[in-house]
C-alpha cells in the first residue's frame, strides 16, 4: 500500500492582528473583548492577535504610525488596514476588513465562492 502525501495541501488563512493599547484602561479592555469575540464568531480560530502595550513599548508606535488608542491593525491578510476605537461597531470592523460569514466559514471579496 503506497501512502502519497499531499504537499499542495490548502493552508487555512490565518490572520495577523495587532491591538495597540495604553495600560488596562476600560477602553482597552473592552475593545479586546470585542476584538476576541469578533474573531471567534467570523474567523473560527484562524487569527493570532497580537497585544501591543506602549505604555511599555512606546517606540512600537512608529512602525504601524498610531496617532491614537485603541487601535487595531491586520497585518495579514493584506493589505494592511487599520481601525481605531473601542471595536464596539461590528458592523465597521467587519466592513473594513472585508469580512463576512458564510455558513460558518469566512469569505474573502478576492475569494472565488
Amino acid at each position: 500500500m503506497e501512502v502519497q502525501e499531499n504537499s499542495e495541501q490548502i493552508q487555512p488563512e490565518v490572520w495577523e492582528l495587532r491591538l495597540y493599547v495604553a495600560g488596562q484602561t476600560p477602553k482597552s479592555i473592552q475593545a479586546f473583548s470585542n476584538l476576541k469575540k469578533i474573531c471567534e464568531e467570523y474567523l473560527h480560530g484562524q487569527y493570532r492577535i497580537e497585544v501591543i502595550d506602549l505604555l511599555e513599548n512606546p517606540k512600537l508606535a512608529k512602525q504601524d504610525q498610531i496617532v491614537a488608542l485603541p487601535t487595531l491593525v491586520r497585518k495579514l491578510p493584506e493589505p494592511i488596514k487599520t481601525i481605531i476605537g473601542d471595536l464596539s461597531n461590528k458592523e465597521k470592523l467587519l466592513l473594513g476588513f472585508n469580512v463576512q460569514k458564510i455558513e460558518g466559514w469566512t469569505s474573502h471579496p478576492h475569494e472565488k465562492q
